[in-house]
């Protein structure tokens, strides 16, 4: 059987639980959920999709009781291609021209001279470097060291001497035209040393031929410096595969591969020889479904809750965005995706409140704080890192500490050309470049030493999301995927739901394979959208249909950090996992002179959740029916809308989909909002499918802090019976709240300062929140709100963003440590009660002459705890909510 502490089994107050619906993997012949790939003999492609390392248990031998798989079975006899793309360039060539200078500079070791004297030895470099430069006089001027030299030198060599000088390309010309002409480069940087004359003008940093008037200006020089620091940043993450070398290689088989996929149907084997198999099949994984078995899904979440200590929570933020065309309404400067403001706050708030969100149930049950470290990839796109730095540095780091966040920067890595390869060229020394993907941030949190800083703060696992997935900690299913991982001793879990037609979406499989050494692999794995042609899943109504088969992969993991950490240090490719490189999409950027490109483009990148490639679990021969509890890897599904629902891309004029907008997402938060509070005997209007709301405004706006819950089953508790009538707002920023048969016909808005508790400051002098301590409250009993609202005529209004114009509104604002309560009582019109720091008010009717109003200071006893609290207890797998009344 596979390995993992818990295979196949849980415990339950002490009793040994099985997983609930024991989920086997056996695929009948006529089944659409499994596809095979089989060939007769390996040829193994040098490019590896998917890791052909795996991190597995010991070889096991299948249970004898395990029924055969019966299979319909694709034949995939060798087709040959020419992988060459246009005329004048050879792909397989220049591979292999490349490999073999990456093995004679893998042969140097750490000797930087000895890889200088190979690298000076290319063709390339030779023809490129071979002026009399007067070289020590440059390295002088432009402090360039032998490092510089190499990573220069490494640049040329890999086909890409381009970089140091556009080409002559009339300005008014096609983008793209005359880019592969290496005959009409501008040797740039060759003009520029041969020509230093070190007698400048006033001593001025310039250089000039003296019969043409060339200067080389600071500018260039510091665009120079800048392209070496890119290099080098190159060169050390890619330092696995070869640096630079190594990733124009990569670059060049997938462009090789795709070539030689166009002229053949034979994409199965292509896929055997990518992942270095025999026979590769993928099903539909089972997993537990926690809306359906809803007993076993509290108690992964009640284990989730219990191992918060252990946990971590990773944000890559690292994504430049550019779907979103995110703008700063001051400066212009385009913005990455953390800083959307949706509903009122960034997109990294949001992720904070979630994470305080379940800090704060974790203190209402146990009685203790606890602190998740965050460890954050971000990258230097749109400044990305410094704006991220400045937005935690602005909010006092959300009152947790500066030393319970790691940021990281993901280094830029070049755009290239789908044609040959090229990395494409704004100006001398200025390569277009991205973030390299999200697949990243486990060699870089390895290289900058997160993994200890996880384990310094005692935690063993890890919870992933992406910042742009607005609704992945909703009710249980974060806590659910955390909790059993914990307990299971799993090494990657994946939080999945149903495919949305239309989504840009990978899916989540069942990887099945014969390895060349007679192996057999299982495990859950993920296949992205810009993959499904390798896999034959698409183009055709058959794989149409199978396609839908599978769930989409959200990018929500668990993860247990010391097997993450084993694979991101294995110095090999399998620390970059899952490598592609998407073509699908133009690469538009601007040159020197202001002319706008569009080019197809793109650039080689790592998807993150493909580390689970790495745990499959093997077997010395065929699983017919495997046992999916028994595997490394495991899947939890949920509701779409309570697992992903993603603000990815800015919605254009007159567009009829909503699907991955802000737009679209609002909805969804708004739905899940209906399903709270409709079960809490509360009448309220039902959100309809997107294209009702297209060209129309939303039935209400309802928001409601994490904090309430964030289970539903906790959040339910605080509310009981009313209504809210269409076109209502309700916003509630307090986590101790009691709604009682409450009527809202207008706008009802509770704003805290202290939503969970008050900040202290610590030994270090930083100020950190406290759960518990001095929290805002407030109390709704038979209580009736009437006024007009949101102004829902105005144009203005940008619903997404909680940005609106209202005519009247009740709104309660509790500073510090206050209290509010109303009860018995109509509130009719506009109203604004403010309750100062350390005081309760209290709102009645005052029969026809209106509201009485009662102002009292909290009573001594009664001013760490309040006058009221709710009391969580766990009863079995629930938990159940008490009211105290401080006496």
């Amino acid at each position: 059987m596979a390995t993992g502490s818990g295979a196949g089994n849980a415990i339950r107050n002490g009793a040994l639980l099985p997983f609930p619906n024991s989920r086997l993997l056996a695929i009948p012949p006529s089944s659409a959920t499994s596809l095979l790939l089989r060939r007769p003999a390996p040829q193994p492609f040098s490019y590896v999709s998917f890791s052909s390392s795996t991190s597995s248990s010991a070889e096991q031998h299948p249970p004898p009781s395990h029924r055969v798989f019966r299979h319909s079975r694709v034949s995939t006899a060798t087709v040959e291609c020419d992988p060459s793309a246009p005329d004048d360039f050879n792909f397989q060539q220049e591979i292999s021209r490349l490999k073999a200078l990456r093995a004679r500079l893998g042969d140097c070791g750490g000797n930087l001279r000895g890889k200088l004297l190979v690298l000076q030895s290319d063709s390339r470099v030779k023809q490129f470097f071979g002026f009399k430069l007067g070289r020590s006089r440059v390295l002088e001027l432009l402090d360039l060291d032998s490092e510089d030299l190499f990573l220069l030198k490494s640049l040329v060599a890999a086909g890409q001497e381009h970089v140091l000088g556009l080409e002559a390309v009339d300005g008014n010309a096609e983008a793209g035209s005359g880019r592969n002409s290496l005959k009409t480069a501008l040797y740039t940087l060759a003009e520029m040393i041969e020509r230093f004359d070190f007698g400048g003008p006033n001593g001025k940093r310039s250089l000039e031929n003296n019969g043409h008037g060339v200067h080389v200006r600071d500018e260039e020089v510091r665009d120079l410096k800048r392209l070496l620091k890119n290099l080098r940043e190159v060169e050390k993450f890619y330092d696995c595969i070869g640096g630079i070398i190594g990733y124009e290689i990569m670059v060049l088989e997938q462009l090789a591969h795709s070539t030689c996929e166009k002229q053949t149907t034979n994409w199965s084997q292509q896929l055997e020889d990518a992942m270095n198999c025999q026979c590769l099949e993928i099903h539909t994984p089972n997993g537990l479904d926690l809306s359906k078995d809803t007993e076993y899904a509290s108690q992964a979440a009640l284990w989730g809750i219990e191992g918060l200590p252990d946990l971590g929570e990773i944000y890559p933020l690292g994504g430049s965005a550019d779907r979103l065309g995110l703008v700063d309404a001051d400066t212009g400067e385009c913005l990455p995706a953390a800083m959307l403001p949706y509903c009122g706050r960034t997109l990294l708030e949001g992720l904070i409140r979630d994470v305080q969100a379940r800090e704060f149930l974790y203190f209402k049950i146990y009685g203790k704080q606890s602190i998740t470290p965050v460890a954050i990839m971000t990258s230097s796109a749109k400044n990305n890192h410094e704006r991220i730095t400045s937005l935690c540095e602005r909010l006092k780091w959300f009152g947790r500490g500066r030393s319970n966040f790691q940021l990281f920067e993901q280094p830029l890595v070049p755009a290239v050309s789908a044609e040959d390869g090229k990395w494409l060229v704004a100006k001398p020394f200025s390569p277009v470049s991205k973030p390299g993907g999200h697949g990243a941030i486990w060699k870089l949190a390895y290289d900058n030493g997160i993994f200890q800083w996880f384990y310094n703060h005692g935690r063993k696992g890890a919870t992933v999301r992406q910042v742009s997935n607005v609704v992945a900690a909703t009710d249980l299913t974060l806590l659910a995927l955390a909790g059993m991982g914990l307990r299971h001793g799993k090494k990657l879990g994946f939080a999945s739901c149903k495919q949305s037609s239309g989504a840009t979406e990978g899916i989540n499989v069942i990887v099945e394979r014969m390895d060349l050494d007679g192996k057999w692999a299982y495990g859950l794995s993920c296949i992205e959208y810009t993959e499904f042609d390798k896999y034959g899943i698409s183009n055709t109504p058959f794989s149409s249909n199978r396609l839908q088969s599978f769930p989409a992969n959200t990018n929500i993991l668990y993860v247990d950090l010391p097997s993450v950490e084993s694979v991101a240090s294995s110095n090999d490719e399998r620390c970059l996992p899952g490598m592609v490189l998407n073509t699908r999409k133009q690469i538009v950027y601007e040159d020197q002179w202001g002319n706008r490109h569009s080019v197809p483009g793109g650039r080689l990148e790592c998807t993150m959740q493909n580390i689970a490639d790495n745990f499959l679990n093997t077997y010395l021969s065929r699983c017919y029916e495997v046992a999916e509890d028994e595997l490394d890897t495991f899947i939890v599904y949920n509701e779409r809308r309570r697992v992903t629902s993603s603000a990815k891309k800015n919605r254009k004029h007159a567009e009829t989909s909503l699907r991955q907008t802000p737009d679209g997402a609002l909805l969804d938060t708004l739905r899940n909002a209906y399903d709270i509070l409709s079960e809490c005997d509360i009448e309220l209007p039902q959100v309809e499918d997107d294209d009702k709301y297209v060209n129309s405004i939303p039935p209400f706006l309802i928001l409601l802090h994490p904090a309430l819950g964030p289970l539903w089953e906790v959040m339910r508790q605080k509310f009981k019976k009313g209504s809210i009538s269409k076109g209502s707002e309700l916003q509630i920023e307090v986590a101790e709240f009691l709604w009682r048969n409450v009527q809202i016909d207008g706008s009802l808005i509770v704003i805290a300062e202290n939503v969970m508790g008050s900040t202290r400051m610590d030994e270090d002098g930083e100020s950190i929140l406290h759960y518990g301590h001095r929290c805002g409250r407030c109390r709704l009993e038979n209580v009736h709100i009437v006024n007009k609202g949101i102004d829902w005529s105005c144009g203005d209004n940008v619903y997404w963003k909680h940005s609106v114009q209202r005519i009247e509104e009740f709104k309660v604002v509790l500073h510090g440590n206050s209290e509010f309560e109303a009860c018995n009582v109509t509130i009719q019109g506009n109203h604004v009660f403010e309750v100062p720091d350390g005081h309760k008010m209290k709102v009645t009717s005052a029969g026809a002459s209106g509201l009485e109003v009662k102002l009292d200071p909290i009573e001594p006893n009664k001013i760490d705890s309040g006058s009221w609290f709710w009391n969580y207890k766990v009863q079995g797998t629930h938990i159940l909510l008490d009211l105290v009344e401080t006496k």
